[in-house]
C-alpha cells in the first residue's frame, strides 16, 4: 500500500473578519484543520509552515505530528521537503479551510492511483486551489503553485497530458466576508473558529 501523508501549509492569512484579532483567527483556522487532519484514517498527517511561522505551529499540533519547515509557503515547497521521506504521495491542503469534509481530502488522493497529479478548486470558481496531491517523485512538468492564486487550468495546461491532472470535488476557504456567509452550523468540526466567531472562545 502506498504511503501518503497530508500536510497542512500554514501560510499567511490575510483577512479576518471585523472585530477579531488577526492572529487569533489565524491560528483558530490553523488549528481546526490540523484537528480534522488527526481523524483522517490511512494516511498520516503533519503540518508545513516557514520558519517565522513555526510558534504558530507549535502551539496547534498534536504531540505525534510532524512539523516540517520550509523556506515559502507553497505546495512545491511542501513537496519537496518530503522527497526524501519515504512517501508516495503528499497532499498539501491549505490552513483557512476549518470545515473541509475528510471525505474531500480523500478524495484529493484517490485519483493518484491512475493519475500523477490532482488538485481541488477553490469554492465559487475564482482564483485558488483548496489543495494539490502528487505522487513523489514530482513529475518535472509540474509547475510552481500559489493555492492562492492557482487554477486548475494553468495546472491542466502544464500537462504533458490533460488527464494527467485530475480535478476533484471543490471546498470553500475562508479568505473574505462573503465566505462567512456558507459556514453551516450543523456541519461537524470547526470548533474554535466557531467559537470564535461566537465570542466564546479563549483568550490566547
Amino acid at each position: 500500500m502506498a504511503r501518503r501523508v497530508v500536510v497542512a501549509l500554514l501560510g499567511p492569512v490575510t483577512w479576518a473578519p471585523p472585530g477579531t484579532d488577526p492572529v487569533d483567527w489565524r491560528a483558530a483556522l490553523a488549528e481546526d484543520v490540523v484537528d480534522l487532519l488527526a481523524t483522517l484514517n490511512e494516511v498520516e498527517t503533519a503540518v508545513a509552515v516557514t520558519p517565522a511561522d513555526r510558534e504558530l505551529a507549535d502551539a496547534v499540533v498534536w504531540p505525534d505530528t510532524a512539523v516540517y519547515e520550509v523556506p515559502e509557503a507553497t505546495p512545491n515547497a511542501v513537496f519537496a521537503a518530503l522527497t526524501d521521506t519515504g512517501y508516495d504521495q503528499v497532499a498539501v491542503i491549505a490552513g483557512d479551510a476549518p470545515d473541509v469534509p475528510g471525505l474531500t481530502i480523500g478524495k484529493l488522493l484517490r485519483p493518484l492511483t491512475t493519475r500523477p497529479v490532482a488538485v481541488a478548486p477553490v469554492e465559487g470558481g475564482g482564483p485558488g486551489l483548496l489543495g494539490v496531491a502528487t505522487r513523489l517523485p514530482v513529475p518535472a512538468w509540474l509547475p510552481a503553485l500559489d493555492l492562492d492564486t492557482a487554477r486548475p487550468a494553468a495546472v491542466r495546461a502544464a500537462a504533458p497530458r490533460p488527464g494527467d491532472l485530475a480535478v476533484t470535488p471543490a471546498w470553500r476557504r475562508l479568505r473574505g466576508p462573503g465566505d462567512l456567509a456558507f459556514l453551516d452550523p450543523a456541519v461537524e468540526g470547526w470548533e474554535t473558529t466557531r467559537a470564535l466567531l461566537s465570542g466564546t472562545a479563549q483568550p490566547r
